[in-house]
């Protein structure tokens, strides 16, 4: 008889055969020991497990999972995990990119993947700069950033990748950090989730943009400038959790809990309030502690289910056919012998 024991898989058993190769200190080693741990705890299966990757440091990630994954081509890592997906639903399908991959020449890709609702689970490691060619400004860096492309300072105005995924309606936004104590919790809401996750990592390089985020990892500071955010608590923050968010109007301030203000003039955190996220995800740096957690969820139709009812009904409607009768359909000739010689001639 043969044994149906169910094999517990641990974070090891994750890790592919492969020398992981990013520069020694690079927060890409903490992500991916958290989606390996995330991994192990939800028992997902490798052989349905894929991971999608496009060009950059953090394309490597496919590498070094024991799942399948596809390395594929700069900013086309949603469009091809789309397919990857519509292909097999059975499939548990992870897109991972950097920011200049996902939101330069990837930017389309991403916003049309989040508003379609793929099922896709999307992480996006943001250290705003580009790491793989050598230190020049991306899309993330803030303005009046000194690399080897911006000598006298960046000109451009960042994007801001949580408000992008807000606007382009995604059913599942958040933010991590690669070091963070909160990351595992984010990345499994992100992988239970049903329908288009976005997560954005703040993800330190320190070979070309080193302590990016010190504000937000150093151990002394961090609490001081991270709002944890908690579906239903008040937006509590600080070392001594003696701060806190307030609406003023249609703005929101840092206020500190004294002199009568308590946690009850707070905003209270509201994953479902899509308008609240945006107002968050403006928040910034060193005028507001950043936001880190859930900002939105809610679940819709996903589009690969959607398609494959569309399919149904065509099929119902018309028939299964025949790839012979859809080549011959519509207007067809025939060339002769005669024909074709008569067209070499010519």
């Amino acid at each position: 008889m043969a044994d149906k024991t169910l094999t517990v898989l641990k974070p090891k058993d994750y890790a592919s055969d492969q020398d992981v190769r990013w520069c020694p200190g690079c927060g890409d080693y903490a992500i991916l020991n958290q989606v390996r741990k995330v991994a192990a705890k939800m028992g997902l299966k490798r052989e349905k497990t894929v991971f999608v990757s496009g060009i950059g440091c953090a394309a490597r990630f496919p590498y070094y999972m024991n799942t399948y994954g596809f390395h594929s081509i700069h900013g086309r890592a949603p469009a091809i995990a789309t397919g990857v997906k519509l292909a097999n639903p059975e499939l548990d399908v992870w897109v991972v990119g950097g920011d200049g991959d996902m939101l330069s020449i990837g930017g389309n890709h991403l916003i049309h993947m989040l508003r379609r609702n793929v099922n896709l689970k999307l992480m996006l490691f943001n250290n705003r700069i580009y790491g793989l060619t050598k230190g020049q400004y991306s899309p993330t860096s803030e303005v009046g950033k000194k690399t080897k492309s911006s000598p006298m300072g960046s000109l451009d105005c960042p994007i801001n990748p949580i408000s992008i995924a807000l606007a382009a309606e995604a059913g599942f936004v958040a933010r991590g950090i690669d070091v963070d104590k909160d990351l595992p919790n984010v990345l499994e809401r992100a992988a239970k989730h049903k329908g288009a996750s976005f997560v954005e990592i703040y993800q330190d390089c320190n070979v070309f943009n080193h302590k990016a985020y010190a504000h937000a990892t150093d151990k002394d500071t961090k609490e001081d400038n991270l709002l944890r955010l908690e579906h239903g608590k008040p937006m509590i923050f600080g070392k001594d959790r003696d701060k806190g968010i307030r609406l003023n109007g249609h703005r929101l301030e840092v206020v500190e809990l004294k002199n009568g203000i308590t946690e009850d003039d707070l905003l209270f955190h509201d994953e479902t309030d899509e308008g609240l996220a945006f107002m968050l995800s403006r928040m910034r740096f060193p005028e507001f502690p950043e936001p880190v957690g859930v900002f939105h969820v809610y679940e819709d139709r996903c589009y690969e289910e959607l398609l494959s009812q569309q399919v149904e009904q065509a099929i119902e409607k018309r028939g299964r056919g025949r790839l012979e009768d859809l080549l011959n359909a519509g207007d067809t000739y025939t060339i002769s012998e005669t024909d074709a010689q008569h067209g070499l001639h010519e």
